[in-house]
This record gives C-alpha cells, structure tokens and sequence, in this order.
C-alpha cells in the first residue's frame, strides 16, 4: 500500500518472484472501471465513491484467490483504513492471511519517480491529494511500515518479507 509512485508494483512483484513457485503479483490498477482512469488521467482525484467499486472488486478477487489456494502480492494504494477495511470485508477473519505493507517515502523522492514515469494514467500532480488523504497504518491493523523506498527493489522486498516473518513469530 500507499501513494502512487512508492513502488508498490516493482516491490510487489519482487516479492511475489521472492516467495516463488505458486505466487503471483496483481496490480490493483489493472481492476480500475474505465471511468476511474479516465477521470485520473485528466488530473482528477478519485474520491471514495469512485473507489468503493473499485474496493469491493478487489474484496472480490481476494476471496477467489483465497478459495482458489492462491498466493498473492496485491500492489494497491489503499491509503486510507476504510478502503483497508473493505479489502479484509465484511467478516475480517476469513482474511486473517492479509498482512499490509505500506511503503512510506519521501515526497520528493515519489515526485520525482512520477516524473519519470511514461504512459501511466496517474498524474504527479495528483500526489499532493494521495499524500493528504494518506492514513497510516494503525497499532491494529496487521501490517509493516517500509520508511526507506530509495533502496532498490529487490532489497526493500527481501526487508518486507523479513519483517512479515516476524509479524507472524511467536
């Protein structure tokens, strides 16, 4: 989780190539309606009626993969702890193997990460909003804050995957 341009898809996919045989990434952006990346991409701010299809969609595909034995890195921003809320559903337990990650950074590092990038429909412009609508992970929330996003992704995979390990030690 957390703003665009953290690196949630190239640290995302890194762990899922990390955890091996039988995982698999998804980007939550490919289940964006049409609608939402259109209204992105002319430089507006979702806001969370646009997102709550979006949310339940992906609730959604977290059940399947759960029913289906899937193991699954999902990159989404899920930057605020209602949308967290509607990605675990309405009975949490039944999702008790979702453990968040969210990449916290500098802001100038993530500006100039959008800056770079080319052909994507969420404009640097926007992060501004994404920073301010942005609510960290609670005490309560089962999860781990990666404050370095400058290391290179391979890196940052191998802390979030030694971090999510300690979460689950007795």
């Amino acid at each position: 989780m957390g703003v665009s341009g953290c690196g949630k898809s190239s640290v995302g996919a890194a762990v899922a190539q990390r955890l091996g045989e039988g995982w698999i990434f998804a980007d939550a952006d490919a289940y964006h309606p049409q609608a939402n990346i259109d209204k992105m991409a002319s430089g507006q701010p979702l806001n969370d009626d646009d997102r709550e299809p979006w949310l339940k969609k992906l609730a959604e595909c977290i059940d399947e993969w759960n029913a289906q034995g899937k193991g699954v890195v999902l990159a989404c921003s899920a930057l605020k702890r209602k949308y967290r809320s509607m990605l675990l559903g309405p009975n949490e337990k039944n999702r008790n193997n979702v453990v968040f990650v969210h990449l916290n950074g500098q802001s100038g590092l993530i500006a100039e990460r959008m800056a770079r990038r080319e052909g994507h429909f969420m404009k640097q412009q926007m992060l501004l909003s994404q920073l301010a609508a942005l609510e960290p992970l609670q005490e309560d929330e089962r999860g781990v804050v990666i404050d370095d996003i400058s290391a290179p992704p391979d890196q940052i995979a191998a802390d979030i995957l030694r971090r999510v390990g300690e979460l689950s030690s007795p």
